[in-house]
């Protein structure tokens, strides 16, 4: 037996299987309503599949939106696998859950930002964040008329 609780790996394992349990419903039952995801992801991580040329437009991090226009959503116990439109090129993304750096729902403003603190603490810092994000803009104009172009967006302005 350990001599603490961990409280920051609980709370880390419990955000991603809410992330899981999300996705697993939109897999079985599509988008409900208004909602759409901002995701943003390390695209460095060992186990995140992606094309060479996005990890090479996007080093470090990206951010896909889920929400007109996706296929094949095929969620796992440890992430996963969706095709987006990149310009009219279809491209299929694995994303595990431990590469998931922002998951954001603007249509109910609810956001969860998982960080790692210091590299001499290696406990994550888990930031639940469910404020206004009055900010935030519409990837699209709302009319859902069949594929649109994934975007990528920065949420450098909604961080703290």
């Amino acid at each position: 037996m350990t001599s603490t609780i961990d409280y920051g790996n609980l709370m880390h394992r419990a955000m991603r299987g809410l992330i899981q349990e999300v996705l697993t419903d939109v897999q079985t039952n599509g988008l409900p309503g208004e909602h759409h995801f901002f995701i943003t992801f390390d695209t460095m991580h060992p186990d995140v599949e992606i094309a060479d040329w996005l990890s090479d437009r996007y080093p470090g991090e990206m951010t896909v939106v889920i929400q007109n226009w996706f296929a094949d959503l095929n969620v796992t116990d440890e992430g996963f696998t969706v095709t987006l439109n990149f310009g009219d090129s279809p491209e299929t993304l694995y994303i595990p859950y431990d590469a998931i750096q922002t998951f954001v729902d603007p249509s109910v403003e609810f956001g969860l930002r998982f960080e790692t603190q210091d590299e001499d603490d290696d406990q994550p810092t888990i930031e639940v964040d469910e404020a206004p994000m009055d900010e935030m803009v519409e990837p699209d104009d709302g009319k859902d008329d069949g594929p649109h172009e994934a975007e990528v967006v920065s949420l450098d302005k909604f961080r703290k």
